[in-house]
């Protein structure tokens, strides 16, 4: 079971889709390639001297206006069906955000009153770094597939089932210090 987890968890944290992107441009990344020319008195303007490529800064956005949001497929799951938890992150600014939406920075909880049910944290073998240019509107999405597993923090066997029978549970979507307005969902 474990190791399916990690599988899972891996597969869905591997790829970041575009969920929108209002602009019709791509954005540049941190560096394009520009160069720096001097010239020269009686030099032909094909001689430049010190013609060293130099990074062009980013713009530094509003990390404020970065937005987390979560949500799931479905607002309530029959027995033999499993949610997909989806968190959202959306650039809310007018300026192009650089955010790190790697697995170092994210997190799937699922919890029920005071009752901490499953982290996507809790079995992940490796987190890595994936700093991406948000586009102003734009926003990037994550899915997992929950598989109604408990977990506990240092992937520890629980051999324990949540709980059915028309219980509720909240989906909280994390990025960093961000965390997202709750998604209520309904397992049978």
């Amino acid at each position: 079971m474990g190791t399916a987890l990690l599988m899972a968890v891996a597969l869905t944290f591997g790829g970041f889709a575009v969920a929108g992107a209002f602009s019709g441009t791509e954005q540049a990344s941190s560096t394009d390639g520009a160069t720096e020319t001097a010239s020269t008195p009686g030099a032909s303007p094909s001689e430049t001297v010190g013609a060293e490529p130099t990074a062009t800064p980013t713009p530094s956005c509003n990390q404020n206006l970065v937005t987390v949001s979560a949500s799931t497929d479905k607002a309530a799951y029959g027995p033999d069906e499993n949610p997909l938890l989806t968190l959202k992150v959306t650039n809310g600014g007018i300026m192009p955000c650089e955010v790190n939406i790697g697995t170092s920075q994210m997190e799937f909880l699922v919890t029920s009153g005071a009752d901490r049910i499953f982290s996507s944290r809790d079995c992940q073998a490796t987190s890595e770094d994936l700093v991406k240019t948000i586009a102003p509107g734009a926003s990037e999405t994550a899915n997992f597939p929950w598989s109604r597993n408990r977990t506990l923090e240092g992937c520890s066997p629980i051999d324990a089932k949540p709980g059915a029978g028309g219980a509720y549970y909240i989906f909280t979507a994390k990025l960093g210090s961000r965390a997202s307005p709750k998604a209520v969902f309904q397992l049978s």
